[in-house]
C-alpha cells in the first residue's frame, strides 16, 4: 500500500483496517479498525486531518481532501461510492455516498442519510438525519425517510471482500 507521512502529518491506520495497494494514504489521516480503502482511492490528508471511522469503506476512485479549515470526518459504517469526491465535510455514521457524488466544504450529512449518485452537495449544506440529497446542486427530498440500516448489508459485504483481499489478493507482474 502506498501510506506517506508529509512532514510531522503521519498517518494513524488500525491493524484491523485494509488498505488496497493500489490506494494512496497520505499524512494525517486516521483509519478506525475494519475501515477498507480500494483501488485508486486517495485520502489526502495534507492541510487538515481526515478520520474514516469503524467499518466504513472507501470504494475505487474516491478522493477524500480536507482543508486547514473543515476537517473530513467520515463515520462508522459508512459506504463511500465509487468515484465520489469529498471535502472538508462531514458524514455521519451509517450513510451511503452514492458513486460519482461530491460532497463539498464545511457540509454535515446527518445520520443514516444517503447523498444520491452523481449528487453535488454545495458548501456548508446540511442534510438532516436518515434523508436522501440529490441533484446538482443537491436538494433534500421532501417526505422521504431514508429506512434504518440500509448500508448494513453493503457494510458487511465490503467487510467480507477486505477479508478476503488480505488472505488471497496476489500480484502476477
Amino acid at each position: 500500500m502506498a501510506v506517506y507521512a508529509l512532514g510531522d502529518r503521519v498517518p494513524d491506520i488500525h491493524p484491523d483496517a485494509y488498505v488496497h495497494p493500489d490506494a494512496v494514504v497520505i499524512g494525517a489521516v486516521t483509519l478506525a479498525a475494519g475501515t477498507s480503502i480500494w483501488p485508486q482511492a486517495v485520502l489526502r490528508g495534507d492541510y487538515g486531518t481526515i478520520s474514516v471511522g469503524t467499518g466504513s469503506n472507501i470504494q475505487d476512485g474516491t478522493v477524500i481532501h480536507c482543508t486547514a479549515i473543515d476537517a473530513t470526518v467520515i463515520g462508522s459504517g459508512c459506504v463511500v461510492g465509487h468515484n465520489a469526491h469529498i471535502e472538508g465535510s462531514t458524514i455521519e455514521d451509517h450513510c451511503l455516498i452514492a458513486s460519482g457524488s461530491v460532497v463539498l466544504n464545511g457540509t454535515v450529512i446527518g445520520t443514516g442519510s444517503i447523498v444520491a449518485a452523481g449528487a453535488v452537495v454545495a458548501n456548508k449544506m446540511q442534510v438532516p438525519p436518515r434523508s436522501m440529497a440529490l441533484g446538482v446542486p443537491a436538494k433534500v427530498r421532501a417526505g422521504y425517510e431514508v429506512p434504518l440500516g440500509h448500508v448494513d448489508g453493503n457494510v458487511k459485504m465490503y467487510a467480507a471482500n477486505a477479508a478476503y483481499y488480505r488472505d488471497a489478493l496476489r500480484r502476477l507482474d
